[in-house]
Formats: C-alpha cells, sequence, structure tokens
C-alpha cells in the first residue's frame, strides 16, 4: 500500500478486452448435442488445463460450439488446499456453473447497440451527445464523441472511473448511475477518433445509449432483443437476484490461504458484470455466425478492422485488433492461415473469459475460469477451434511465427534524434540511441530490470542478441515518435502469445520549476487511501492484493525513476495538478491535490501520513460522516489490543497489516473482533450516520 500512483493503478485496475444463417436457435429448450471425438476431447481438456495451470485458476468450464450443435463441454477443477470437500461442488456442476465474464459483457453491449441501429433508432456515426442530453464535459472536444467511437475503444476518454464499479455481494448500480457526473468533470486524454486505448468508461455511455434510446433497463432489453429470440436462458447480471448468484462458481483469494469469497458483482453491467455459462456463451457467439441475433450487414461491421481508422503500427498484428466491440479480428494460429477469428476476452478481479467465433466455418468456443488470465484462456480456445477445423479437413500450419529475416545494418544518422523518454500510463523507459546503430533501454518505472542493449537491423528494427523481439521506432502522422514491438513468445501445449502494437510514445518535453518537480516526487511515495468506496468494494480487498504483489515485485520496482515534469505517465501541469495526455494508453486520469486530500480522476483519496490514530477508550464511537466517507485510522497505540466491533447493517470494517495485506474483515469473513497489529490500519465503511462502536480486550 505504497505510493499514490499504486494506489491509482489498483482503483482504475478494478478495471477491472460471424455466414450460413443459424435457422435453429443456438440454445432451444432441447440443447444438441454430438460429441467430439475422445482425441478432441482429450486435447481439449490438456488446452484448458493448461491455461489454469499457467494463470493459477481454481476452476474452469468450457464449449464448443459447431453449426447449432455443442461437440465439447466440459468443467475442471484444482482443488485448493483450504477448500473442503463440501464446497467442491459448488464451483459450478459440469454444464451448468455460472462464471463471470467480465469484458466479454462489451459483446452484449455492442450487439444490444447494433441491433438499434437495425431499427433506424441510432447511427453508428452520430454524436453521443444526440442520445444522451446530459452527457457533458470539461474539455469541448467531448461533442465528437460518436457511438462507433464508444465501441472501438477510439473516444479519448480517460478509461475506467471505477468507484464503487466492483462490489462484493450487492447489486448497487451506482457505478453506472453516476457516470455522466463523474465525465462531467473529466477532459479527454486524446482528440476523439485520433486512436484506440481500451476504454471501459466508453462500455458505460454506451450502455446508457441503450438505455435512453430504448427506454428500458439495459438486461431488460439484453434478454428481450438479443437472448430470449435465440434461446439463450443461462445468461445473467447481478440484480437478477439471490437464486443467480448462488449458482456462481466459486472464488478465493489469490494469497496461499485461498479463503473463499462473497459472490463477484460488477455495478457497470455493460462494461464487465455479465455472468454466463460456457454453453451459453458460446452459443451466444455462435449467433454471430448467422442472422438469428442480428443482420449479416451488423455482424460485418462489427468484425471489419476498427483499429484501422486511427494511429496503428503499419506491422503484423498481434492479440489486439479492434473492430466493434472485439478485441481482435485476426489472431493466431487462423489470421496466417487466411481465416478470420473473433475474439473477446474479460477479466474481473475474481473471473476471467474468452470468447472466439470463427464466422466462416459457423464455431464459437469458450472458456470460463474461476482464478486465471483470460489471455490464456484465449489460447486455449484457439485450440478447440484449430482442433475442429482439422477434423474438417481444414489443415492448418500452426507453426510459430518468427521475426522477419534480417542481419545488423548501419543505422540511419536520423534515429539518433530520437532518443528521448517513452512512456504510457503504466511504464516509462528512457531510450539512448548512438551513431553506432545501438539502442539502449533504461527502465524508469521497474528500476530492478538491467539496461538492455539492441543492434540496429537490416528492416529498420533493433534486436537483442537472441532475436527473439524486435523493436522499432515509428514517427507517426500525428507528429510523435511510438515505441513498436513485435514479439512472439510459445507457450507450451497452449500455443503462441504473441505482441505486436504501439507500446509507449516520446513523451514531450515538460518543464517545471526544481521545487514543483521535488515537491511532486516526494508526494508520489506518499500511500494513500480511498475515502469513496463503499463497505462491499472489493477494492478494501484489491489493496491487500496489491500490497502482496508489490512484495513480490519489489527487486523489480525498488529505485523508480520519474521522467523530468511528470509523475508516471502524467504530466505536471502545476504544484496540484496532475494531467495524462500523452496520444497513448489505458485507465489514464488526473490527480489534483487538496490538503490532505488527493482526487484520482474525481474520487477522493486520503494521505496516510495525515490519518489519526484510533482511540484506546473502550466504548468509543466512529461515526460515518454526511459526505459518506470512510473513517480510515491508523492501529498506533492499540497494537496488540483486541479490538471488537459492533455495527449496523450496510457497514463494515477492515483491518490491514502493517505490510498493508488484509488482516480481518466483516464483510468477507464475518469477523467482529481482531488483534490489532503492528504498523496496521483500520477503516469504517457504511453509510452516512453509520455509527461503529469499538471496545478493547488486551
Amino acid at each position: 500500500m505504497r505510493g499514490i500512483l499504486k494506489k491509482r493503478l489498483a482503483a482504475l485496475g478494478l478495471a477491472l478486452t460471424m455466414s450460413v444463417s443459424l435457422a435453429v436457435p443456438a440454445m432451444a429448450a432441447e440443447v444438441k448435442r454430438a460429441p467430439a471425438s475422445e482425441a478432441r476431447q482429450k486435447s481439449a481438456q490438456t488446452a484448458v488445463g493448461y491455461a489454469m495451470q499457467y494463470g493459477g485458476a481454481i476452476g474452469a468450464s468450457y464449449a464448443l460450439w459447431e453449426d447449432g450443435v455443442f461437440t465439447i463441454s466440459g468443467e475442471q477443477i484444482n482443488t485448493p488446499s483450504s477448500l473442503k470437500d463440501s464446497h467442491m461442488a459448488m464451483l459450478g456442476a459440469v454444464g451448468g456453473g455460472l462464471y463471470g465474464i467480465g469484458s466479454v459483457s462489451k459483446m452484449y453491449t455492442t450487439a444490444a447497440v447494433m441491433k438499434l441501429v437495425e431499427a433506424g433508432k441510432v447511427k453508428l456515426d452520430s454524436p453521443v451527445t444526440a442520445y444522451l442530453k446530459d452527457f457533458k464535459m470539461a474539455d469541448s472536444r467531448y461533442t465528437k464523441i460518436t457511438v462507433r467511437m464508444l465501441l472501438n475503444h477510439s473516444s479519448g476518454l480517460m478509461g475506467t472511473s471505477s468507484t464503487n464499479a466492483f462490489l462484493f455481494n450487492d447489486d448497487d448500480q451506482q457505478a453506472t448511475d453516476e457516470l455522466l457526473e463523474r465525465l462531467s468533470t473529466q477532459k479527454l486524454k486524446a482528440a476523439p477518433g485520433a486512436f484506440s486505448a481500451y476504454c471501459n468508461d466508453g462500455f458505460t455511455l454506451a450502455q446508457l445509449v441503450v438505455e435512453a434510446v430504448s427506454g428500458k433497463d439495459f438486461m431488460d432489453y439484453v434478454r428481450s432483443a438479443l437472448l430470449t429470440p435465440v434461446g439463450l436462458a443461462n445468461t445473467y447480471a447481478p440484480s437478477d437476484g439471490d437464486e443467480v448468484l448462488n449458482r456462481l462458481a466459486l472464488t478465493c483469494t489469490a494469497d496461499a490461504q485461498q479463503r473463499l469469497l462473497p459472490k463477484d458483482t460488477i455495478g457497470i453491467v455493460g462494461t464487465g458484470g455479465m455472468y454466463a455459462t460456457a454453453e451459453d456463451l458460446a452459443a451466444f457467439g455462435g449467433a454471430f455466425t448467422g442472422t438469428s441475433m442480428l443482420s449479416a450487414s451488423s455482424t460485418s461491421a462489427m468484425a471489419s478492422p476498427e483499429y484501422d481508422r486511427g494511429i496503428w503500427p503499419d506491422e503484423p498484428l498481434g492479440m489486439v485488433s479492434y473492430g466493434l466491440g472485439w478485441d481482435a479480428v485476426e489472431f493466431w494460429p487462423f489470421e496466417q492461415n487466411g481465416i478470420q477469428c473473433l475474439v473477446k476476452g474479460g477479466d474481473t478481479l475474481r473471473y476471467h473469459a474468452a470468447l472466439l467465433v470463427l464466422p466462416e466455418y459457423n464455431m464459437a468456443a469458450a472458456v470460463l475460469t474461476s482464478g486465471g488470465v483470460s489471455v490464456y484462456n484465449e489460447l486455449a480456445a484457439a485450440q478447440m477451434l484449430a482442433d475442429a477445423l482439422e477434423a474438417k479437413g481444414v489443415k492448418l500450419d500452426r507453426s510459430e511465427p518468427a521475426l522477419p529475416t534480417a542481419s545488423p545494418a548501419t543505422m540511419p544518422a536520423s534515429l539518433v534524434g530520437e532518443s528521448g523518454y517513452y512512456g504510457t500510463t503504466t511504464q516509462q523507459l528512457k531510450a539512448t540511441i548512438s551513431a553506432d546503430g545501438k539502442l539502449t533501454l533504461h527502465q524508469m518505472s521497474m528500476a530492478g530490470i538491467p539496461d538492455q542493449t539492441l543492434t540496429y537491423y537490416s528492416d529498420g528494427s533493433f534486436r537483442d542478441s537472441t532475436g527473439a523481439a524486435a523493436v522499432k521506432l515509428v514517427k507517426e502522422s500525428n507528429g510523435s515518435t511510438y515505441f513498436y514491438q513485435r514479439s512472439y513468445a510459445p507457450l507450451p501445449n497452449l500455443g503462441v502469445l504473441s505482441t505486436s502494437d504501439y507500446l509507449l510514445v516520446k513523451m514531450p518535453e515538460n518543464k517545471v520549476s526544481a521545487e514543483t518537480q521535488a515537491a511532486w516526487d516526494k508526494l508520489a511515495t506518499v500511500s494513500a487511501v480511498p475515502l469513496a468506496e463503499k463497505y462491499s468494494s472489493q477494492l478494501y480487498l484489491a489493496l491487500s492484493d496489491a500490497s502482496s504483489a508489490a512484495q513480490v515485485t519489489s527487486a523489480l520496482t525498488a529505485g523508480v525513476e520519474y521522467v523530468p515534469g511528470y509523475v508516471g505517465g502524467e504530466r505536471i501541469v502545476s504544484p496540484t495538478e496532475l494531467l495524462y495526455d500523452l496520444p497513448i494508453g489505458r485507465d489514464a486520469g488526473t490527480v489534483t491535490v487538496d490538503g490532505n486530500l488527493l482526487w484520482i480522476n474525481g474520487a477522493p483519496y486520503q494521505t496516510e501520513n495525515s490519518l489519526k490514530n484510533i482511540s484506546t477508550k473502550s466504548g468509543a464511537y466512529s461515526t460515518i460522516q454526511s459526505t459518506g466517507y470512510a473513517r480510515w485510522y491508523k492501529v498506533g497505540a492499540a497494537v496488540g489490543k483486541t479490538m471488537a466491533v459492533t455495527f449496523p447493517e450496510d457497514a463494515g470494517f477492515y483491518v490491514y497489516n502493517g505490510d498493508g495485506t488484509l488482516a480481518a474483515s466483516s464483510l468477507l469473513w464475518g469477523d467482529t473482533s481482531v488483534k490489532l497489529p503492528e504498523g496496521g490500519m483500520i477503516v469504517f465503511a457504511g453509510d452516512s450516520g453509520a455509527r461503529f462502536q469499538i471496545n478493547f480486550a488486551s
């Protein structure tokens, strides 16, 4: 829990990535099955097993849909040592377990928008303000944002306004309801349409467009316009109630204890809050191969290379090539074989999902996990689809791709001028180019990584001695120089992880006084705690997870340096304001200082060094004030005492150890008392006026 940038990133990351007609509903009352060969079943099981292993998942469900029939469907469980056997069946009944699908929810939002387009009620290239009259921003360019830009991530919005979006066992939708208010004080990081950078807020806006135009609640419209017509009966939202929530696959903490957690509920449903079975999700993907859900023109438009409308590398693509909603409309190993593959991944803090569709061959695959990583799920789904193609006699070249053949060469002298600082929201480095064709990379944000020296090659790239990756510095049409990287990382038994995109951009010089820079450098090392998160917010656990991760990576993050005139990727505007305006990157924002408060993308945080010690007087009260802000305390002299807390309904408390990890939680584990740790912190959260009575015993 050290450093305001780590706090900002933790908060933003709670962030939480189609032509034969389908005449019969994909999921009619009677599910059609035609099991694949034993060899294919085994191959799918193996691929999913490796995805679970690489990502550390505890449970998985997967399905393959071919021409309206399920040929593969199954679940796998990795038993956490701390879970009782009686809990294991609750991870999800075979064929019926529900999982959070995270950002794959964006495909339902996109399809809902396209349904309204077909009805003539929405135009993709009309401004969002035509449908949301109350949409305003502190940046006049917002009027240029179109509906299309929401769906292809090119709106220029900062990224994720996630206050109270990620909750436990709480279907509160305030994160969606308050989005317009939060955006009203925000600026854009780029001109609308300039480039595509993953943006959650864009899809929450799209959800609001669907509701405003249809006159219905989002899930009501999705169900009536999309799900019911194609027979999808196992797709839900948190508001569907306890009966649905009780079907969710279990989740647990990411630490060694693997303690069970309450239900994962996301308050930005159209962005990342939906649930589905693997079969329902695969059948939804199958609906993009015909005209049962959307017209052929709609599915074709969604599968078009939207990424190419703005600044994008003129190079082979990696795992990101945006369509409308889709993360990728080109994907290994299908692209290399002349076959289009549509991909959407999704990650909440607890669930991870992948949906892949081969429109030409009427196939779709879904892999869902509790724990894990969506990228690995995508690769497992790709293995299932590739096996299915080969079973149909479609020969695929699945060999590992390689960098273009090139050799060391004389570098153009002009490249020396591209030396400088390069960055994005999460990474900054110093690039030094010498006249002899050497590029030295010095990590600023990951100071524990040693400097790396690359050599200039005949194809215009710089490469290391292994030839595993190629880097180019590309002057783009907007005048900025981009750091392009292309690499291939084979994952045994799972495929190839491909990177091919603009990772960083050259950071413009930003001169500030030495005093201003020093003040920000100092503040960047100060911890800050969230004030506006509900007691049910997942951020309280995420802060603990971030502290655990920081301990593991401390050797890499120690000694972080800042680019002159910047704190991380944010430009220093004044002694009290940071602004992100680099033409690249996701989940950006602003930071404003107001005494002991930091406003990060409009959300209030309090500096840890301004917190008071908790009173050691038994019978004392801590009351949530009219602002509704959480009350934070240091343990101080109460260390070693057992604190018992009495509190009202819809409230709760958390206690952190001195290293920032979570020691107790009333919400997560039903704690009502705890022995207070040295150097720890305590937070009480609830509605305005909620009173917490505190009693101590030695």
